[in-house]
């Protein structure tokens, strides 16, 4: 065990936002945990700290819940199995209560069942009273113990109001049954029907909720589907299928045409073209042969080829996706843990607000007073349940980022799908960003008595001990003229200037017109020549040996075929766009003229792009930092959103707040879509259950009655309550429908 770990559970038995509360609560007290979250649209917890399965569900179980661990695909698949259950038994409890109650209703409002007064009348509806209480148990049970439960912990949640709604109309009706002269005739009804009804329009409005909630999580179920179950694997030379589970590290694994890959490694022997669509979302095959990184999941095209297994089981890339994607489906925004602030205090609101209800009708209402009391508190405490409350936001949430996920964006928690919304400039590094990342040498000027072999030789030998983009640029050129290279000796990198180090016995400087300045190194009218370079797009490099210049070096990135029309779709967007880099003025502002950045920042040493971006917020703009280097791990962190390519380092990916699977700026686009379309897909849930509660509760309580004589009957209150959180779902879901407006 460890501070990081975590578990997941499935909780059963929460019924509204109030819950969840309670649910949060008891996990965040138990001992070892560091954060608790409950997500109320998938009835899970992910649960982080120094922690056990066991403790946790104890923890769960003492709140008066129940609790199971979500540790592997079996138990996945089990939390389907009880669920699916649990919707056939909400349809059955929803027919059976149906069943009593509409024959009782159309009996009622017909007059074929003899009032409480006449002969044979109470015995009708003492055997109506049975009945009733039979249905009330079989289809309305859960509801009482939760409420009961709720009760001996001082608590009170949906249950607690959907129990004392219907269990007062029915010891109500009870006992008129039994004593009609207890009030007077005008209020001598029997509300048996409503409180049957009211229970199954619930249970169905359950069920429906239930169905629909299930297509949230089908962007998880997708990715789960994309795991084989077996692999074929070699050993002491012969090919053997075992499950996937038996897989070890350092396997020889045969792949054949059209085959998903098992896990990730490295190939061997063979070469294909591989499907990464479900990793990147871009539907063309990438080419692959020995050497090449493959990613279980993935699928083979026709070749066939051998792999080693490098990452296994949880480790793999697929397995980190679907952890990722099923956290950051659990978390919170900040607009989600202000309604979940709120419903914790709804319900007991509900019940004072009921109290208040009753007591006015009471001393104020017409006659029959208990009538009007009855109705309108009954109907206030079944129209106020919280539930569409409590799904609005997580439900939303869930779905926008799968249909991220969808298209090779990872989202890391709900804050960072929150804020990209609101955001109003994007940085862009440019290396590997904005440009393909793989530069290449485009121009050498030899200077003095240097030939071109001669300097691509000193600056190769040079930059072979570099791991800087460009040095593998003159190290590729280097290794294409087959040219012999240096020792070196001294060698020694100086972040935002270049390298130096002692070639072949001579002191040899490469990098910018700063460093030769520097070092009193005279240029001469070189300098022309690197201004008109820079002109163009490219990065010379200047090559001084024994204090001399010995030439320039040009280097071009290519600007990916993508980039302008993705910043094209940033300013559609209302986006400023800022491009960051180390480079020098002259060259950034001529890539920044090709692709239509807004501003430029130039000659930005690695150690300082988190300073300019904190700069910009200052000026009160919300900023995305979007890199894939080492060095922009700060400015990424400290953007109010960092976006990694996916193809750049782990460092950066690990310190931004989303992930591009694929290397296109049409992902930046993409994720700020997705997230303007679920913020606004939570407002509107978010608004529809408000006001659904805002106008609802006083119509209950019996607000238009003195003007228009109108008051609300207790049964269209549970209708409208269950169809309300279907409501919400069905909502959430049209996320499903969305399409990016970018390549």
């Amino acid at each position: 065990m460890n501070a990081t770990n975590k578990i997941r559970l499935s909780i059963s038995g929460m019924s509204c936002a109030g819950c969840v509360a309670s649910v949060e609560k008891a996990l965040n007290e138990a001992p070892g945990v560091s954060h608790a979250v409950v997500n109320f649209a998938e009835h899970t917890a992910m649960v982080e700290g120094d922690i056990n399965g066991p403790d946790l569900i104890d923890a769960v179980v003492k709140a008066g819940y129940e609790a199971a661990e979500l540790a592997s695909e079996e138990a996945e698949q089990e939390k389907e199995a009880v669920e699916l259950a649990y919707y056939r038994q909400l349809i059955r409890k929803t027919l059976v209560a149906a069943a009593v109650g509409i024959p009782l209703f159309i009996g009622g409002m017909s007059g074929l069942f003899p009032a409480l007064g006449e002969a044979y009348g109470q015995l009708v509806w003492l055997l109506a009273a049975a009945a009733t209480l039979g249905v009330m148990i079989y289809s309305g049970g859960h509801f009482y113990t939760s409420a009961w439960n709720a009760f001996l912990r001082h608590d009170a949640n949906m249950d607690t109001l959907i129990a004392l709604g219907t269990g007062t109309a029915w010891v109500y009706s009870t006992i008129i049954s039994i004593h009609p002269a207890l009030v007077p005739v005008m209020a001598q009804h029997v509300y048996f029907e409503a409180a049957v009804i009211i229970i199954a329009l619930i249970n169905f409005g359950s069920a429906l909720e239930m169905k629909a909630r299930g297509k949230t999580s089908e962007a998880i179920k997708r990715l789960i589907g994309l795991q084989p179950k077996v692999a074929l694997v070699v050993r002491d030379g012969k090919e053997k299928e075992i499950p996937i589970s038996e897989v070890g590290l350092g396997e020889t694994i045969r792949v054949r045409p059209g085959e998903r890959i098992p896990v990730d490694g490295i190939i061997i022997t063979g070469q294909s073209n591989i499907d990464e669509s479900m990793l990147s979302g871009e539907p063309v095959p990438v080419s692959k042969s020995k050497d090449d990184e493959v990613i279980g999941g993935t699928i083979n095209g026709n070749g066939s080829f051998l792999f080693q297994s490098k990452r296994i089981g949880k480790d793999t890339v697929l397995a980190q996706i679907i952890e990722m994607v099923r956290q950051a489906q659990s978390s919170k925004p900040a607009i989600g843990r202000l309604v979940d602030q709120i419903a914790a205090v709804f319900v007991p609101s509900v019940l004072i607000i009921a109290v208040i209800t009753f007591l006015v009708w009471f001393n104020v209402g017409p006659e029959p007073k208990v009538s009007f009391m009855l109705v309108t508190t009954m109907t206030v405490l079944i129209i106020a349940c919280p539930c569409a409350l409590g799904l609005a936001t997580p439900i939303s949430i869930m779905v926008g980022i799968g249909k991220a996920a969808e298209y090779g964006i990872l989202i890391r928690n709900g804050d960072a799908l929150q804020e990209a919304g609101r955001l109003t400039t994007i940085v862009l590094d440019k290396t590997g960003t904005i440009t393909e990342g793989k530069p290449a040498v485009t121009k050498i000027i030899p200077a003095g008595d240097y030939s071109k072999h001669q300097v691509l030789q000193y600056a190769a030998s040079l930059e072979a001990s570099s791991e800087h983009p460009l040095a593998q640029a003159i190290l590729n050129a280097a290794n294409k003229h087959s040219l012999e290279l240096f020792e070196v000796a001294g060698f020694k990198a100086m972040t935002g200037y270049g390298v130096e180090g002692n070639v072949d016995g001579k002191r040899t400087l490469l990098g910018n017109a700063r460093l030769l300045a520097q070092n009193k190194i005279a240029t001469g009218t070189i300098l022309d020549q690197m201004t008109s370079l820079s002109g163009k797009g490219q990065t010379p490099m200047m090559l001084a040996v024994d204090d001399k210049l010995a030439g320039v070096i040009a280097v071009s990135d290519p600007v990916k075929s993508d980039s302008a029309a993705a910043i094209k779709q940033f300013h559609k967007l209302g986006l400023k766009v800022v491009m960051l880099t180390g480079d020098n003025r002259v060259t950034a502002n001529a890539v920044a003229k090709q692709i239509g950045v807004d501003e430029v920042m130039a000659e930005v040493l690695p150690r300082d792009k988190d300073e300019k971006v904190a700069e910009l917020q200052k000026k009160g703009e919300v900023v995305a930092m979007v890199g894939d280097g080492i060095n922009d791990a700060p400015a990424l962190a400290r953007a109010d959103v960092g976006f990694a390519i996916g193809s750049g380092t782990d460092v950066a990916i690990e310190s931004a707040d989303i992930t591009l699977m694929r290397g296109s700026l049409f992902g930046v686009a993409d994720a700020i879509g997705i997230s303007r379309a679920t913020v606004k897909n939570i407002k509107q849930n978010l608004f529809g259950a408000f006001i659904y509660n805002s106008l609802g509760i006083p119509v209950a309580a019996g607000i238009l009655y003195p003007f228009m004589g109108l008051l609300l009957n207790p049964m269209i209150a549970g209708a409208a309550m269950a169809m309300s959180s279907v409501t919400v779902v069905t909502n959430a879901n049209r996320l499903r429908l969305y399409r990016t407006k970018g390549k």
